[in-house]
Order: C-alpha cells, then sequence, then structure tokens
C-alpha cells in the first residue's frame, strides 16, 4: 500500500477527544440551562452527555455530528427554539474549546511533510473552528488543505468532502488514508476509496472501529511506523 497523504478527522484525532471537549460541553449546557436544572438534564440527554461524570456518552450525537445538529438538538430544549442563534454561540465557543492534543504535533506533521505525505484535515465542525484550534496549536501551515463541515462539500460520513481534499493535493483517493476516531470517519473513507486509519483517542473502542478499518491504532503517533518512514 503506498500513501502519499494523510486526511485527519480533528476532534478525537488531532485532539484527544474527551479532554478537549467534556469541559467545553459542560459549559455549553450551562450557558442555555440558564440556571433551570430540569432544562439543564433535557439538553445533557439530547446531546448525550453525562452530567454526573462530566463526560459525553459513546452514543453523543456530537462525537461525530456538525455543529448545525448539535445546535438543532439543544435548540429543541428551550423555551424560544432559535437554531441560528444556538448554531453561533456553540461555534464561537468551540473556536475557544482547551485543546489536549493527542501527540505534541508540531513535531509530528513537519516530520510527516518532511517524508513528502500531503497533509490536510476534514472536519465535521466548522471551517472557523477549525482553523481557530490549528492556528492555536501552531499547526495550521503544516496542512495543505483545512475543510469544515461549512466548507462547501458536505460532511462526513459523505465522502465528497474526502474527494475534494484528493483532487486539491493531486493524489489518488487510494493513495490517501482517511485517519480517524469514528465510524463517520471511516465510513467516508471507505466511500472514497481510501485506506482508513481508526484511531483510540476519541470515544470509540477497537470493537466499534475495526470493522471499518484497514488498521486501529492507539493514536496517530504510531502511523509513521504503520508507513514504515
Amino acid at each position: 500500500m503506498q500513501i502519499e497523504a494523510l486526511l485527519f478527522d480533528k476532534d478525537g484525532t488531532l485532539f484527544d477527544f474527551g479532554k478537549t471537549w467534556n469541559v467545553w460541553c459542560a459549559g455549553v449546557i450551562r450557558h442555555f440551562a440558564d440556571g433551570d436544572a430540569d432544562r439543564g438534564q433535557a439538553i445533557a440527554k439530547a446531546i448525550g452527555f453525562d452530567l454526573a461524570t462530566q463526560t459525553f456518552l459513546p452514543s453523543s450525537l456530537a462525537i461525530a455530528g456538525t455543529n448545525r445538529e448539535v445546535a438543532e438538538v439543544i435548540a429543541a430544549q428551550l423555551p424560544n427554539p432559535d437554531v441560528d442563534a444556538v448554531d453561533s454561540y456553540i461555534a464561537h465557543a468551540a473556536a475557544r474549546a482547551p485543546l489536549a492534543e493527542a501527540v505534541e504535533l508540531a513535531p509530528y506533521l513537519t516530520k510527516l511533510r518532511d517524508h513528502g505525505l500531503k497533509l490536510g484535515v476534514m472536519t465535521n465542525d466548522t471551517e472557523m473552528g477549525a482553523r481557530a484550534h490549528l492556528t492555536h496549536t501552531g499547526v495550521y501551515d503544516l496542512f495543505d488543505l483545512v475543510l469544515g463541515s461549512d466548507s462547501g462539500h458536505g460532511a462526513k460520513p459523505d465522502p465528497d468532502p474526502l474527494l475534494a481534499f484528493a483532487r486539491h493535493v493531486g493524489i489518488a483517493p487510494e493513495r490517501v488514508a482517511m485517519v480517524g476516531d469514528s465510524t463517520h470517519d471511516l465510513i467516508a473513507g471507505r466511500a472514497a476509496g481510501m485506506p482508513t486509519v481508526g484511531v483510540l483517542t476519541g470515544m470509540a473502542g477497537p470493537e466499534t472501529l475495526a470493522p471499518y478499518a484497514t488498521v486501529v491504532l492507539e493514536n496517530i503517533g504510531e502511523i509513521p511506523a504503520w508507513l514504515g518512514l
């Protein structure tokens, strides 16, 4: 298998999902609950978040869903639902979320580029959020293309945004590996004709990812050895 490019999911892949997003989600729920405990419980249940442990449930919509999908389920629990306002709030809050890198990203990505690999990000987060997170960690310029669910190519599990990346870098899909922590990532990769790499820095275990993955690794740090670099 000759891999010439790597396309990464963001949350749960480049960044450890739980360490990054549990605190963020608890804050979002507090904001929209506005002191109403019952409303807070309803929002948490709709998102798939355990308020007692302050962690996402493995089945949470937020793990692989788009910001818009999360906004819709939150808005449905509010007395005056305004999906656009909720969507805007969570997008800007997400751009300021605390970040826990899965590995030290700058030297890791530099090493991959030094081996001639093209690199990209495709996330179901907004493009604004992705750009903010990657810029904050000092790695945005190491990617050839960064796409969000609002970049005009759709969202995973559809393969279209993955194919858009392959076209952008001029590499056949079968030589682009899709790397992600959720079945959405891997299903999209397989539909695009790409090898798929599952990583365990999200909420899904190996038994969930394995049926859709060419290989399942502990984290992205194991990819160079898998490629024989």
